[in-house]
């Protein structure tokens, strides 16, 4: 309702304006300009609508989790734009804001240290919606105090935001700098017990962030993480190619830059493998190929490297076969707790 009602606003108001415009400009206006303008009100309001749904979402945390939780929303800074259309511009090369919601368990009020979660979404433009709630309860429940970052290219936060998405770099450095703004501002945060998890694209920046900053946490989760974006792109239709290839973004085709999209993949930075990490994938999974997850497993056994994995055999749910309220998926999320627990020792374990 609210989402029908702000797109028939802003077309109102747009063509509001349009009746404005003088009438010579309107008649030596050709098809292109109507065209541009058309698709500059369609991305607008689809912004507005983001940003709408961002907003009564973020409302919903605190009806669902205000119970057991203090929840906040912060901003802190990260590294410039990785593209700048204008690197002379005012203000053109300065640090990102990201936002972060963070949680803190109410009945561990009184505990002086408490174990930090960073939890990573998923989505090449997606956002840390009210979809995870049962699962930062369950966080929370045990003891964690968590920490998610909207890192750049997420929705709900305009168009400049979402077109600053640097899959695979700058977005590492985005979660990396909420971990460390979190040991720094979040009084019980024991900076000794920090894990990171994520699934989908969230899991690829959880192994990318543990391969090239292993001190910063004690332990990891990726769920039917993203590891490989060549081999992606090899499967996926040619819009999702062209996120990659935009000007706004890496700028070329796999064919015109490997080493670039190689450096961004995590099965080739698995060498660089020390943190304890859990993996889950799913042979039915029907966005991220399972051949993708058998690739990084497959490349850190050859390294030698010592982890813990499990390929679940066509389990219902494909992608989000662990992330729902079915029995299944709680088992295996309490697999992902007694993993982390091992490493970060919270106050009230899964038994």
């Amino acid at each position: 309702m609210y989402n029908l009602f702000t797109v028939i606003v802003l077309f109102l108001i747009h063509f509001a304006a349009l009746a404005q415009t003088s009438p010579t400009s309107l008649t030596t206006s050709t098809p292109t300009d109507l065209s541009e303008r058309v698709r500059m009100l369609e991305e607008n309001t689809r912004f507005s609508d983001q940003s709408l749904t961002k907003s009564i979402d973020d409302l919903l945390w605190y009806q669902k989790l205000g119970d057991v939780a203090v929840i906040d929303k912060i901003r802190y800074t990260s590294k410039p734009p990785h593209v700048v259309r204008n690197p002379t511009g005012q203000g053109a090369n300065n640090p990102v804001i990201i936002p972060a919601y963070t949680f803190a368990p109410k009945k561990f009020a009184s505990a002086k240290k408490l174990p930090l979660v960073v939890f990573v979404h998923d989505g090449v433009h997606g956002d840390f919606s009210t979809l995870y709630v049962h699962i930062v309860r369950e966080l929370l429940d045990q003891g964690y105090l968590v920490i998610a970052p909207e890192y750049r290219g997420s929705i709900g936060y305009g168009g400049t935001f979402y077109n600053q998405i640097d899959y695979g770099d700058y977005e590492n450095d985005d979660v990396l700098a909420g971990k460390r703004w979190a040991t720094e501002n979040m009084p019980q945060v024991d900076p000794d017990r920090i894990g990171i998890i994520g699934w989908s694209h969230g899991g690829m920046i959880t192994l990318m962030n543990i391969f090239d900053h292993p001190d910063d946490y004690k332990v990891a989760y990726a769920g039917v993480p993203v590891t490989d974006i060549i081999a992606r792109l090899g499967y996926k239709p040619a819009n999702y190619r062209a996120i990659f290839s935009a000007a706004t973004h890496i700028g070329k085709d796999p064919s015109d830059n490997v080493a670039e999209y190689r450096r961004r993949s995590p099965v080739w930075n698995a060498q660089k493998l020390k943190t304890p990490l859990l993996i889950h994938t799913n042979t039915n999974d029907e966005d991220v190929n399972v051949l993708e997850v058998e690739s990084l497993i497959n490349a850190l056994k050859a390294h030698e490297k010592k982890f813990d994995y499990k390929i679940y055999q066509d389990a219902p749910g494909g992608h989000s076969f662990n992330r729902l309220d079915t029995k299944l998926a709680r088992e295996s999320r309490e697999e992902i707790y007694r993993f982390l627990a091992r490493h970060l020792t919270p106050p009230s374990p899964i038994k």
